[in-house]
């Protein structure tokens, strides 16, 4: 906290559990650890060297020592978090000091503080009013501010001291779920859109290729990478048929050409698979030949005879 003892002029939001004294110890236990991760959730993307926390007891007074805007915001993620809690807010900006309290924690004091407080002190449970000061700022900064704000007049705290305040509209609170709700809805759609079928590649044996089709590119080259893993090359680039990306591989089996030989009428059949002799046989018979020596491994070489009628 290296701006201790020097007096600043900030943002503070001020904020309670209204009528927390009445509950009882153990709902009030539990109120403040609710509280607490409400509040945490809200300040997660202001920098911690940009506010200042400290614990009221039945709520805490944050500090904001950059853009007053934040203050604003983090009150408005307040309560689209709080849900049933009973908080109220208010905020205020003037002149506060930072400095150390007796247990070595930050601690806020100043007029800007206490008006704050005092501006809470006027809101209802669910209500979130600021100081004439605090608006005064906030609706320079933009036209459109301005109108999110209802004059509420002066009110006396007990000391006899008026405080123009101002009540956040309550449209702004709903306009902003309704507005963040479409983002979300929005954002779901395209993701739903983008979506990558994941369902496997079906692959199809033809002959000497393998025809390998996906209903998206990412299954089908999935495919392809784990058959080129195998041995088996690209026969064919992947192409979008209709809704099916296709694309085929050769099988290294089938795909090696047996010789035939020809002996009069006989034809000797060799290759260095079976696979290919196969092949080449039922083409043979196809044509009318016939099978005269069964397929056998002879040297290295898989061989068989036909006989054409």
């Amino acid at each position: 906290m290296s701006d201790a003892g020097r007096t600043l002029v900030g943002s503070v939001l001020f904020l309670d559990i209204a009528e927390y004294s009445k509950f009882g110890v153990g709902e009030q236990v539990r109120l403040k650890q609710d509280f607490n991760a409400v509040l945490t959730g809200a300040l997660e993307h202001v920098e911690a060297s940009e506010r200042v926390v400290v614990d009221t007891g039945d709520g805490a007074a944050i500090a904001f020592l950059g853009d007053p805007e934040s203050a604003f915001y983090v009150a408005l993620a307040i309560f689209d978090s709080a849900g049933e809690l009973p908080v109220r807010m208010g905020i205020n900006v003037g002149p506060i000091s930072l400095m150390k309290d007796i247990n070595g924690l930050a601690n806020i004091l100043g007029d800007g503080i206490n008006v704050a407080q005092r501006i809470m002190g006027f809101a209802e449970r669910g209500e979130l009013l600021v100081s004439r000061s605090f608006y005064e700022v906030v609706s320079r900064l933009s036209a459109d501010y301005a109108t999110l704000f209802r004059y509420e007049g002066a009110r006396n705290d007990k000391h006899g001291r008026a405080h123009e305040v101002y009540a956040v509209n309550q449209a702004v609170r709903v306009g902003r779920r309704v507005a963040e709700a479409a983002v979300r809805v929005r954002a779901e759609r395209a993701a739903s859109a983008q979506a990558i079928d994941r369902t496997p590649a079906t692959i199809a044996d033809a002959g000497k290729h393998f025809v390998v089709s996906a209903r998206s590119r990412e299954s089908l080259q999935e495919a392809l990478d784990r058959l080129a893993a195998q041995g088996h090359k690209l026969v064919a680039a992947m192409t979008k048929t209709g809704n099916m990306w296709v694309a085929s591989v050769d099988n290294p089996k089938l795909a090696v050409e047996a010789r035939v030989d020809a002996f009069g009428l006989k034809r000797i059949v060799t290759a260095p698979t079976r696979e290919a002799v196969e092949l080449k046989v039922a083409e043979l018979r196809e044509l009318g030949a016939e099978l005269v020596q069964d397929i056998e491994l002879i040297d290295g070489q898989w061989s068989a005879v036909c006989e054409s009628r």
